[in-house]
């Protein structure tokens, strides 16, 4: 059995529910306080035992490849001037066994996923989405491995999910559960309405994928959006060998979109040990001020009807 070794992050979207924002940065590199979202990816990877990462790029996207790339002048000049943990969390980045890919024209996650074919090679690999950031006492692509050790087989993070939301993700319908939170999967369904959803178990962004997933890409026909799905390609690989759904129990951050990425931001910050009291005392005293100004605007009744 192959021992998993290798993650790939797509990065190559176009990042259009940040704009203006995302016309000239990634959405990637949209900061977390002081960390980009795509750094808690890898350093999830990492953390999980990936050995080697690839970065699937598009245009635009070349601030990534410089952020983990070295820079030599500031190393200098925080050495000199003795800022040895600034130049630590700086050298950190650089630390990494890390390739990047271009994807010349957005077609879907599935021929992004295509793309890191060579990279991959006759391997089991990751796949970790950067608009999901995870938080678990062993981490979620951790987890993945963990299942793969036991099944040999693509194993999918699930998570449930309120029912009116389902139509945003990759749906299961699950057959049975080979042990709790493990489920075997009848069939995947992509962005299905409330009314035709097999489930509200919703596939999150993490996936453990056998390199059969490749052969099944490489004729996958255009789906929703006209573009290859990968939920599309895991389902026929269904039909040939089993792929199994790993129930998440974690904290699930999504920074896909605007709300989630400042709910994120703010929950990131109340543990930072440079702004967490700052911000704790900033959070009391706008809620104090907000609760004054709602007592004090006028009232206003609503007149009966006849």
């Amino acid at each position: 059995m192959s021992k998993v070794r290798k993650a790939v992050i797509p990065a190559a979207g176009l990042g259009t529910r940040f704009l203006p924002a995302t016309k000239a940065m990634p959405k990637e590199m949209l900061p977390i306080v002081d960390k980009p979202t795509i750094q808690f990816i890898v350093d999830e990877a990492r953390k999980s035992g990936i050995e080697d990462i690839v970065i699937v790029t598009g245009k635009s996207k070349r601030s990534i490849e410089d952020y983990y790339d070295s820079n030599p002048e500031l190393e200098d000049n925080l050495r000199a001037k003795h800022k040895e943990e600034m130049l630590k969390l700086v050298q950190e980045t650089t630390d990494i066994n890390l390739y990047f890919i271009r994807q010349s024209h957005p077609r879907g996650l599935g021929d992004a996923v295509l793309t890191a074919k060579a990279f991959v090679g006759d391997e089991p690999f990751v796949v970790m989405l950067g608009d999901d950031l995870m938080e678990d006492k062993v981490p979620l692509t951790k987890q993945l491995m963990n299942s793969y050790d036991k099944t040999h087989a693509s194993t999918l993070a699930v998570m449930k999910v309120p029912h009116e939301e389902v139509s945003k993700y990759g749906v299961i319908n699950p057959e049975s559960e080979k042990e709790p939170g493990l489920y075997n999967v009848n069939n995947f369904v992509e962005k299905p309405s409330p009314e035709d959803a097999p489930s509200d178990l919703a596939i999150i962004g993490r996936y453990l994928l056998t390199p059969e997933i490749f052969d099944v890409l490489e004729n996958q026909k255009p789906g929703k959006g006209d573009e290859i799905q990968l939920t599309d390609a895991i389902d026929t690989l269904n039909k040939t060998q089993r792929v199994f759904a790993h129930e998440f129990k974690g904290t699930r951050h999504d920074v896909g979109y605007k709300f989630g990425y400042l709910k994120t931001t703010i929950e990131y910050g109340l543990t930072h040990p440079d702004v967490k009291a700052d911000l704790r005392t900033y959070i009391k005293d706008l809620g104090a001020k907000l609760s004054k100004e709602d007592s004090a605007a006028p009232k206003t009744t609503k007149k009966p009807t006849k």
